[in-house]
C-alpha cells in the first residue's frame, strides 16, 4: 500500500477555497469594510519615518499610465501575500509589528567589496521618481499601484559586480519573534527566510524597480517596508519584499517557491496566458476591486520592454 507522508509545509486540496468562491467573497467582504480598510492599510507612518519628506516624488511620464485606473489604496494596503504573517491576505495587522527602523542591506557575493547600507544612507544616494505599474499575481488576480523607488539598476552599479556574477539573489528578514509565519510549527515550516533571484540581464531593465513608497508615501509594511522589489512583466511572487540581503552570484539561485514546489513555480515564472498553472488556467484574471475578469497579456502587457530578454532561452521554462 502506497503511504504518502505531508509535508509540514503542505495543506490538504479541501482547504483551498474554490477560485470561484474565494473571489465572491472578497468583494462582499470589501463592500461592506471599505472604510475600516483605509484606516487599518496605512497608518500615520510619515509622521515618525526619517524619509516621509521624500515623498511624493515625481512620476517617470514613461510609466505614468497602465492602461487601468490605480486600484484603490485600501485594497493594496490589505490584500497581500506575505506568508512571513500568516497565509490569508489580511496580514495587515500583523506586519504592522514588524520595525523598519533601524534597518540595512548586506551586499555581498560577487562584488568588488562586500558592505553593508542602511535603508536612509541607501535613499541619499539614489533618484526617487514614482512609476504607475500593474501587478498580476499568479493566483490569477491583479491590480494597478503607483510605486515609488529607483530603478534596481542603479543599486547594481552602487555594488559593483564582479564579471562572474550571473544572477542577483535577493533575501527577506528572519524574525520570528515579530513574524508570526515564521514561527515553529505548521508554518514555520517553510524555508524561511524568503528568497528570490533574478538574471544580471534582468536587473539591467528599465523595468526593474526597487519600491520604498506608494501612494505617494513611504510603502506600508503590509506591502513590503522598507524595501521591496516589483518586476511588473513577472508573477507577483517574484517581487520580495522586506529586502535585508543582496547576493551577486555565479549560481542561479533557488528561489522559496521553488524549494516548495518546483513542479509548480519556476526561476523565471514571466506572465504567459498560455501557459497554466498546474492547478488552474493564466488565460484571464481578475481586476482586484473592480470584478472584472480580463485577458491575461504575455509579460503582463511589457513585452515591448522585456521579450528580447528571452531571445536564444527556448530551452527554459520561462513562464512558470
Amino acid at each position: 500500500m502506497f503511504i504518502r507522508r505531508r509535508k509540514g509545509w503542505e495543506i490538504p486540496e479541501s482547504f483551498v477555497t474554490p477560485e470561484h468562491l474565494f473571489f465572491n467573497r472578497r468583494q462582499a467582504m470589501a463592500a461592506a469594510g471599505a472604510a475600516t480598510l483605509l484606516a487599518v492599510g496605512s497608518p500615520a507612518r510619515g509622521e515618525t519615518d526619517p524619509s516621509a519628506g521624500l515623498y511624493p516624488a515625481k512620476t517617470n511620464p514613461k510609466f505614468a499610465d497602465a492602461g487601468r485606473p490605480i486600484t484603490d489604496e485600501a485594497y493594496n494596503t490589505t490584500f497581500n501575500n506575505y506568508y512571513e504573517f500568516g497565509t490569508t491576505k489580511r496580514i495587515s495587522s500583523a506586519a504592522a509589528k514588524l520595525p523598519i527602523r533601524p534597518w540595512t542591506i548586506a551586499i555581498d557575493g560577487e562584488v568588488e567589496k562586500p558592505l553593508t547600507l542602511g535603508i536612509d544612507d541607501l535613499l541619499k544616494q539614489v533618484s526617487l521618481e514614482e512609476r504607475i505599474y500593474r501587478h498580476r499575481c499568479v493566483e490569477a488576480w491583479s491590480m494597478v499601484v503607483p510605486w515609488t523607488g529607483f530603478p534596481l539598476a542603479r543599486l547594481v552599479e552602487i555594488a559593483r559586480p564582479t564579471a562572474k556574477a550571473k544572477y542577483v539573489r535577493f533575501e527577506t528578514f528572519n524574525r520570528p519573534e515579530v513574524a508570526d509565519g515564521q514561527q515553529p510549527g505548521l508554518f514555520g515550516a517553510y524555508p524561511w527566510p524568503y528568497v528570490e533571484g533574478v538574471s544580471m540581464a534582468e536587473a539591467a531593465s528599465d523595468l526593474a524597480f526597487l519600491v520604498t513608497g506608494a501612494y505617494g508615501k513611504p510603502v506600508a509594511n503590509s506591502m513590503g517596508a522598507p524595501i521591496r522589489l516589483h518586476l511588473p512583466w513577472k508573477y507577483g511572487f517574484k517581487s520580495i519584499k522586506a529586502i535585508v540581503k543582496v547576493s551577486f552570484a555565479v549560481q542561479r539561485p533557488l528561489n522559496f517557491w521553488q524549494q516548495l514546489a518546483e513542479n509548480e513555480y519556476g526561476f523565471w515564472a514571466n506572465v504567459n496566458p498560455d501557459v497554466p498553472h498546474p492547478r488552474w488556467s493564466q488565460a484571464q484574471e481578475e481586476v482586484i476591486g473592480t470584478g472584472d475578469r480580463v485577458p491575461t497579456k504575455l509579460f503582463n502587457g511589457y513585452g515591448d520592454f522585456v521579450a528580447s530578454l528571452y531571445a536564444g532561452m527556448d530551452g527554459e521554462k520561462l513562464y512558470m
